[in-house]
């Protein structure tokens, strides 16, 4: 893997850092190479860190595989237990059990259809049948997205439309009106600021952004009711240990519902006009 573009992406971590993801992303990907090699295997990276906004602690690595031939009943097992096998191989290295993503034939991806998914997410790892991949995500791929082994497939998608991302947006805005009216003490709580204004600069501008420079971007517009907070919330992106080094912080998180709520009737009156 040529490490070159991967290395200016990560370069606003320390050495270590940047060392141990990419030794995560290289053995991992080497092993998934191995697993799969009768598939002919498509492996990618999406996400955060092909915008070159990996945080640690807030961040995953997302990943995603497509397979020429379906994935057998015996390869899903193995894949399935492959990130803890990792994570318990090289167990300072915290970014095995970041790692993210679907695996699945090309064909089902293309079409949604019912398929073999060995999946690894934040909740855990398991087999599935299908794989949600949303419009945000197929910008990054498309236009961000770094092949790391086999074929590149990428000419068998379509660029999402504008009225597919809105629609994307109206599930994030629903979702925060619903699970982030109240929110607990966590740099996690911080997010949804984020997810908020990532949604307005697409709405504004039809294109995807990272959330780091989504909140740059509306803390420059000026389009925040609590600017204050969301510039807190850009503190703890760009250096997520403030949040462990702050009692402020904690108790800013922990009272933060009503001011994402507040920000959200921004992103709520900003669809009702598409």
């Amino acid at each position: 893997m040529d490490h070159r573009q991967l290395e200016l992406l990560l370069s606003h971590l320390s050495s270590v850092e940047r060392a141990r993801v990419l030794r995560a992303i290289d053995t991992a990907v080497a092993e998934i190479g191995k697993e799969l090699i009768g598939c002919k295997p498509s492996v990618y990276l999406y996400g955060s860190i092909v915008l070159g906004d990996l945080r640690p602690g807030l961040s995953d690595v997302d990943l995603l595989v497509l397979t020429q031939k379906p994935i057998d009943a015996a390869q899903a097992e193995s894949l399935v237990g492959l990130r803890q096998r990792l994570t318990e191989s090289d167990p300072i290295n915290p970014w095995y059990r970041r790692l993210e993503g679907g695996m699945l034939s090309l064909a089902a991806f293309r079409t949604n259809a019912a398929d073999r998914v060995v999946y690894w997410g934040t909740s855990g790892q398991r087999i599935a049948e299908r794989h949600r991949f949303d419009t945000f995500s197929m910008v990054e791929l498309l236009e961000n997205g770094i092949l790391l082994l086999g074929e590149d497939v990428r000419s068998a998608f379509s660029a999402p439309t504008y009225a597919a991302l809105l629609a994307d947006v109206r599930a994030h805005y629903a979702a925060i009106c619903t699970h982030a009216q109240k929110t607990g003490r966590s740099v996690h709580s911080f997010g949804w600021l984020a997810d908020i204004a990532r949604g307005l600069y697409t709405i504004e501008t039809g294109k995807v952004t990272s959330k780091t420079a989504a909140m740059q971007w509306a803390l420059e517009k000026g389009i925040c009711p609590v600017a204050d907070k969301l510039a807190a919330a850009l503190i703890v992106r760009k250096n997520p240990r403030t949040f462990d080094e702050s009692i402020i912080l904690g108790d800013m998180a922990e009272a933060l519902g009503p001011d994402v709520q507040a920000f959200a009737k921004v992103l709520g009156k900003a669809l009702e006009t598409r």
